[in-house]
């Protein structure tokens, strides 16, 4: 019987979800910080199938530079599914034979020109002025983001969730969901993530800002996209990616493409660059073209003014949470380091609510919780299904 059952769980693991990305709209939206953002418009997608109950819906919060596509392919001949497909799908760890899953773009989403993202942020058109926001438009903070995914499940007849989950910046949305309605929240889990941003994240981040107000280009946010900071934005991309990732990871690539410490070109002239330099920025320069500079100015902010529950501090805003946790730092994240998640770990224990914290352990730093995910795909399957019973 077991390996009958193997052998299904295998065929369902092979399929591959098809979807289509649909659009959310809000009239009037107001900010946590107290502003209204008209015609708010994002993408959203959904695997599975709601149960009469509205009972079995787990809400998927992406990563900084992320968007809703968590899994799954728009086209059969998509070069890649969406960045969790090892984790969600028929017979995976998040079981859409079992579970409803949604997935929602940001606000001021950094992927603003990617076709298949949607997304009200400063290159969108003020409809107050008929020209983009640029710095016009208002401050958001990953509440805002909840506040979002809270309207649109409501639009659905959605007031709970079996589980919120999430990477890196959607760990952070996955955590404010649990504190700040704590009677929606069964389960969260917190992967690469933080109960905060501390001093030292914050100030880190603000590293990813600097060079695109430092482009003459950027003109105080006031720019086109035919004349956007795309020097600055794919300087502030090259730090992400290096912050992201680890020493290892960077000197087998340098390995792979020939890196040496004298080599010709930067050697005979200041203005060239070694090996693994252009390696990192053609990288960063490919991927400026679908995003926008004042997007990652506007998501920066939101990451820095993050505390769970958007209280005084953190303590305050673990307390109002209910929600049976689960935190998967990654042993070698230089980004949002495993204390971060571990301090919040510990003050849930410390307060008598029901925690636990595993660790990923591969070489990848913090791209550990997207790309490799699947190292603990057996403990997320175990942690969704403790009290399966319940949603029968």
């Amino acid at each position: 019987m077991k390996r009958a059952d193997s052998m299904l769980e295998a065929s369902l693991s092979t399929q591959t979800l098809l979807l289509e990305k649909q659009v959310f709209e809000i009239p009037h939206f107001k900010t946590f910080g107290g502003k209204q953002i008209k015609d708010v418009r994002v993408g959203w997608e959904a695997y599975g199938k709601l149960n009469d109950t509205k009972s079995n819906v787990i809400l998927i919060t992406h990563y900084f530079s992320g968007s809703s596509h968590a899994a799954g392919k728009y086209n059969i001949n998509d070069a890649a599914p969406g960045y969790w497909d090892s984790l969600i799908g028929p017979g995976k760890a998040i079981d859409t034979e079992r579970f409803y899953v949604v997935s929602v773009d940001t606000l001021a989403n950094l992927n603003a020109y990617a076709p298949n993202v949607i997304t009200t942020g400063p290159s969108s058109i003020n409809p107050d002025t008929g020209k983009p926001y640029g710095l016009d438009f208002p401050i958001i903070t990953i509440r805002d983001f909840v506040n979002v995914q809270k309207t649109l499940l409501e639009s659905l007849g959605i007031n709970k969730l079996y589980a919120v989950i999430g990477p890196s910046m959607g760990s952070m949305q996955a955590i404010d969901w649990a504190s700040a309605y704590p009677d929606w929240v069964e389960r969260m889990i917190s992967v690469i993530g933080a109960g905060q941003s501390d001093a030292w994240t914050t100030a880190a981040l603000e590293h990813w800002a600097t060079p695109i107000k430092l482009d003459k280009q950027w003109n105080n946010g006031n720019y086109t996209k035919e004349t956007a900071p795309l020097a600055g934005l794919a300087a502030s991309l090259m730090l992400i990616t290096q912050n992201a990732l680890t020493p290892s990871f960077f000197n087998e690539q340098g390995s792979t493409l020939g890196f040496e410490n004298i080599e010709t070109a930067p050697l005979n002239d200041i203005r060239q660059s070694h090996s693994i330099v252009n390696w990192l920025f053609e990288r960063a320069q490919a991927r400026a073209k679908t995003m926008d500079a004042n997007h990652l100015l506007y998501l920066v902010r939101a990451c820095q003014l993050f505390v769970a529950g958007h209280q005084d501090n953190l303590q305050q805003g673990l307390a109002k949470i209910k929600a049976k946790t689960l935190f998967i730092p990654a042993h070698t994240d230089l980004l949002l380091m495993p204390y971060l998640s571990q301090r919040a770990h510990q003050d849930l224990t410390s307060m008598n609510k029901d925690s636990t914290l595993i660790t990923l352990d591969g070489k990848l730093g913090h791209l550990e919780g997207v790309t490799n995910i699947s190292a603990q795909a057996q403990a997320i399957r175990q942690f969704l299904e403790n009290e399966k019973a319940a949603m029968q």
